[in-house]
């Protein structure tokens, strides 16, 4: 797939997750996550499986972050399942290059709108999200496993690679 990050000089460093990558997946997971984790086992399905995009973000060869995007054969949106940044490398702009570079690579498939779920509380990924032009379209009452209410989220990706 290639990177989907095209300034070489500017870090992180974005490309398609390996099997490699499964163990820093994990560990990532847990330091970002206290409920609702993908385990080793989703994870190396997602990576292995070809019906999901998982991109990961390095910074000096250290996994910095990765993002998640479902797809299914027979729809033309994606579903950006999750989007995770270390807390070492938080306020570095990663999670909206991460979100950029799946929004491109999504597109490269043909999908045409990303959909997500957000806790409701989360208000650092809700900024992410409603500047990168995404829109609430659905209360999710009790969603997260700690019944933590949550929200849907959509947005038309327009076809372009800018990075801005």
């Amino acid at each position: 797939m290639g990177d989907y990050y095209s300034e070489a000089s500017f870090l992180p460093m974005i490309r398609p997750a390996d099997v490699r990558d499964i163990d820093a997946l994990v560990a990532l997971e847990q330091r970002c996550f206290a409920g609702d984790r993908l385990s080793r086992r989703s994870f190396r399905r997602f990576v292995t499986g070809g019906r999901a995009i998982v991109l990961v973000a390095l910074v000096d060869d250290r996994l910095a972050g990765y993002a998640l995007v479902l797809r299914r054969t027979d729809a033309d949106y994606g579903r950006l399942y999750s989007l995770a940044v270390d807390p070492a490398f938080r306020g570095q702009g990663i999670s909206r290059k991460l979100l950029v570079a799946a929004e491109n690579a999504a597109m490269a498939l043909g999908i045409h709108a990303m959909r997500l779920e957000i806790r409701q509380d989360n208000r650092a990924g809700m900024a992410l999200y409603e500047a990168a032009g995404y829109t609430i379209i659905e209360k999710l009452p009790g969603y997260y496993e700690d019944h933590a209410d949550g929200l849907r989220m959509t947005k038309v990706l327009a076809f372009s690679r800018d990075t801005k």
